[in-house]
């Protein structure tokens, strides 16, 4: 926990002191399906390319029978905000908690025959670490081509020793965005720009994202699901949530990766097999999106599409809660006309300036009748949402100014109420193990709480 708290307080030191006049700003997203044309028809990528407007159609049609013209226009104006099309063809595998996690990513690299990319934010010399080293050192040495992207911020406290072992075995690694400015070519040294992805994809045939990073911290699953019962503040287990994905859609993930590696490094990729001719999978339709700082704004636009859509349901579970204004107006007006509007925010978390921070917006979402509930037993590391119970995306952006402004995130949207169905189940069971903070109780908080939130409202734009 001293580790995460260092990694969370040395950059924004450094970024108050040395980024502080140079602020981006999210885009104007109100009211974005009204910019859009609903008549559209989505574009959907097969194992053989582009599908033809027919074709998407008799798919999607046959995919979402019930209430398909509202999610086919949906998908619609998410490719015109997004630009990016749908994928057909592919499994999606939910997986809950670190250790169900951690097993599907090692079990992955032990069958892996041709390549391996590993793109993440923490990557930590522990029991677990060592662990996914030792396997990827191994597929190096029989032959597997193996590349490791990892975020410097993320990594601070990581000896390099425990990186050189690895490049000593042959593994190519590249630290992204490195806190030394010596380590970066040329003048493009932002800081505050950080790769926050956690990805892994293997042979280009299984990917996986979510909110798990290398470390021992996600190895200890959330204690409502253990049977053992936390005795010390240091037995409270992590409750984070991953997806795998096989299919046509690990290309996207494929080029997301490519595209990463070649923004931190002139050198080409080793040779592999990195694109191998695709197979259907399963039968999900799937969007990978990836955002970048100073980019398209991908996934924000996704969510505030999604939001303002919203006819049923918006199930949020985030593990930073800071929005911007324009997320906190399109969720108090989904709840005024009616939607069904719960959050699943931390009861306890690794950053307490980020915890007061969301704290502040508290009052105003449950006095327009948002429902926010806080996990118990578990420091909440998830970062999904389902809306209307058909719609719904699992990855690493949390709902706060950083990861959609100043982060490199990816995230995955499933389509269609099979996943959703895994995915509302996965949110009623953490609201089973939550508090629900109603409006009266909240108003009646120690005025100790109120300042801390107070003053961490100020450093928002960095959260």
């Amino acid at each position: 926990m001293k580790v995460l708290r260092m990694r969370f307080w040395i950059p924004l030191g450094l970024m108050c002191w040395g980024l502080l006049g140079a602020c981006a700003s999210l885009p104007n997203v109100k009211a974005l399906g009204d910019q859009l044309d609903p008549a559209a028809t989505p574009t959907v990528k097969g194992t053989h390319g582009e599908l033809s407007n027919a074709g998407s159609k008799a798919l999607l049609s046959k995919r979402w029978p019930k209430g398909s013209l509202d999610l086919q226009q949906q998908a619609a104006l998410e490719e015109a905000a997004t630009g990016v099309p749908l994928i057909a063809g592919n499994k999606t595998t939910l997986l809950f908690d670190g250790p169900q996690t951690m097993t599907e990513m090692l079990k992955a690299i032990t069958s892996a025959r041709n390549n391996i990319n590993l793109e993440t934010y923490i990557f930590d010399q522990d029991e677990l670490g060592l662990k996914f080293a030792d396997a990827l050192i191994d597929k190096q040495r029989q032959g597997v081509t193996v590349n490791i992207l990892y975020d410097s911020v993320g990594t601070i406290g990581v000896p390099a020793e425990f990186f050189k072992r690895m490049r000593d075995a042959g593994i190519k690694l590249i630290e992204f965005n490195p806190v030394n400015p010596a380590k970066v070519s040329g003048n493009d040294w932002k800081l505050n720009n950080r790769d926050h992805r956690k990805v892994l994809i293997v042979d280009g045939k299984t990917a996986f994202t979510g909110g798990i990073n290398i470390s021992a911290t996600y190895a200890k699953s959330s204690l409502f699901r253990s049977k053992s019962k936390p005795t010390t503040k240091s037995d409270v287990g992590w409750r984070d949530t991953h997806i795998k994905v096989e299919g046509p859609a690990v290309q996207a993930f494929q080029w997301l990766f490519v595209r990463q590696w070649a923004s931190q490094d002139k050198d080409d990729l080793r040779e592999a097999d990195y694109f191998p001719q695709p197979v259907i999978a399963g039968d999900k339709v799937v969007r990978v999106l990836g955002s970048d700082p100073g980019g398209h704004f991908e996934i924000y636009k996704a969510y505030a599409l999604a939001i303002q859509e919203s006819k049923k349901s918006i199930h949020l579970t985030s593990a930073y809660f800071v929005p911007d204004r324009q997320t906190v107006d399109a969720l108090i007006a989904a709840a005024k006309r009616g939607v069904d509007v719960k959050i699943v925010l931390p009861g306890v978390s690794d950053s307490g300036l980020v915890f007061y921070a969301g704290h502040a917006l508290y009052d105003e979402l449950l006095a327009a009748g948002v429902k926010i509930y806080q996990l118990k037993l578990a420091v909440l590391h998830a970062k999904t949402a389902v809306i209307d119970g058909n719609w719904s995306t699992v990855g690493s952006t949390n709902i706060d100014t950083r990861s959609f402004l100043h982060n490199s995130e990816l995230n995955v949207i499933v389509m269609g109420e099979p996943f959703g169905t895994e995915m509302e189940k996965a949110f009623q069971e953490d609201m089973r193990d939550s508090n629900l903070i109603t409006l009266e109780q909240w108003r009646h908080r120690p005025w100790a709480n109120r300042m801390k939130e107070w003053a961490a409202r100020f450093m928002d734009y960095w959260l």
